[in-house]
């Protein structure tokens, strides 16, 4: 009698997941030919901008281009997938694990920033240099090693840069080498954050009440306390009653690399490595 039950219960459980596998795998299959209800509607790419705009460019640049926080809409890499349905799910649920957030728009809206998007044609450009010179440059005469680091290697004062082909364009990447300074001088302002955007990578002096200046990359701050990479690359945290002054001066530590020093081939090889750390 038991062994009977048993059998039935047993037949019972695996038709339960027989049946959940099997609306697993519509799910997915209907994901990957969902097509956007709104391809080719001008009107439509029209009103996406007018969302994309007003939502999406302080992280990903007004033109989609890509910002401090978000990278480039434009380039045809999509790392959380690019078809319509996987871009729609990507701007709906958000992306765990990074600062793109869930957002709460109507479904119609959502399609109608899709079809903005895919109305964007990427920027043209001569092809990238060579990768293999361009890691050398990047390790050895560019020194760009001693700030950043790719892949666990290289220093913290500076963005990881392990992942930059997937989020940046060839054009941002030559602009962040001629002038690193241009995306804190005159990007976008984060509404959150009265410094300027982003203030992550902003250079900061403090002076303390003893007379100890230090100047690094700015952290964090808030009202009790300042904390910075300083030029060693270690932490340093200061409280704000210890403090003389802080000077946020919205330029890059980064310094800007001229034609005399990096030629135009120099500089395709050097983007050309970059953009292969995807």
């Amino acid at each position: 009698m038991k062994r009977g039950v048993w059998k039935r219960l047993g037949w019972w459980v695996s038709g339960i997941v027989g049946g959940l596998l099997f609306l697993m795998q519509v799910n997915v299959a209907q994901e990957k030919t969902t097509a956007n209800p709104l391809t080719g509607n001008v009107a439509a790419a029209k009103e996406g901008a007018s969302v994309f705009r007003a939502n999406c460019s302080p992280c990903h640049g007004l033109n989609a281009r890509g910002g401090g926080r978000g990278p480039d809409l434009t380039s045809g890499r999509w790392t959380h997938g690019g078809t319509d349905a996987e871009i729609f799910r990507t701007i709906s649920e958000g992306v765990p694990g990074t600062q793109m957030p869930a957002n709460g728009f109507e479904d119609s809206e959502i399609w109608s920033i899709v079809a903005y998007l895919r109305s964007l044609a990427p920027a043209k450009r001569a092809a990238s240099g060579d990768r293999v010179k361009g890691e050398e440059i990047f390790w050895g005469e560019g020194a760009c090693g001693t700030c950043h680091m790719v892949r666990g290697r290289g220093g913290r004062l500076g963005p990881d840069l392990s992942r930059v082909g997937a989020a940046r364009s060839a054009e941002y990447l030559e602009q962040a080498v001629r002038d690193p300074s241009k995306q804190l001088s005159d990007g976008m302002v984060d509404p959150n954050n009265h410094y300027g955007y982003p203030l992550v990578y902003d250079t900061v002096t403090v002076v303390t009440k003893t007379g100890e200046t230090v100047r690094g990359v700015a952290k964090n701050e808030d009202t009790f306390s300042v904390q910075m990479i300083d030029m060693r690359q270690s932490l340093r945290v200061f409280l704000k009653k210890d403090v003389a002054s802080v000077k946020h001066e919205r330029v890059s530590l980064m310094p800007a690399y001229s034609e005399e020093q990096f030629g135009a081939e120099k500089l395709r090889d050097l983007v050309g490595y970059l953009e292969s750390l995807e």
